[in-house]
């Protein structure tokens, strides 16, 4: 099953608008086609419609230097399956956070790390080195991106309408 989602613009505010979600089978039969009778025959036909979440593009960030936290990253972003926009979306989103600092902290939240994880003892769940370790705060962070945003530019989409993820 899939869900669509219109979104409807009217400039002139003319017209009431209401959104709605509607379901509909995961594949859509080929090809539809809709008659309508009257003085003159009309034929409307359409093909299927695939659907996809929108995300935002981020920068393309390129090779990562060997030994890097964000080489580590690139390794671990393309064993997961997501490919170079991905780490691209990744690359953004963590230099925005903390640009790649295994010791940066929020004074004001407490949030902390490559991630930004807050708190950010919870990343002791992939490894009690979290505080140091890079591998350890990618890990994490990369779990915590897959499990809420679905992929790093799930989660740079949200930051960037947010300013934060």
């Amino acid at each position: 099953m899939c869900f669509v989602l219109a979104a409807i613009v009217d400039p002139s505010n003319a017209f009431a608008i209401t959104s709605e979600v509607a379901t509909a089978p995961a594949e859509v039969p080929v090809p539809q086609t809709i008659t309508v009778q009257s003085e003159q025959a009309l034929g409307v036909q359409r093909s299927p419609f695939t659907t996809s979440r929108y995300h935002a593009s981020a920068p393309a960030a390129g090779k990562p230097d060997p030994g890097t936290a964000q080489a580590i990253a690139y390794e671990m972003v393309l064993a997961r399956g997501w490919d170079e926009a991905q780490y691209s979306c990744l690359v953004s989103l963590w230099n925005r956070e903390s640009h790649w600092n295994v010791y940066a902290e929020n004074k004001k939240s407490g949030a902390y790390g490559i991630p930004q994880a807050l708190p950010g003892d919870k990343m002791a769940t992939v490894g009690a080195d979290w505080k140091t370790n890079p591998v350890t705060q990618i890990t994490w962070g990369l779990g915590y991106i897959a499990g809420r945003y679905e992929n790093p530019c799930g989660a740079w989409t949200s930051s960037e309408a947010r300013g934060w993820y």
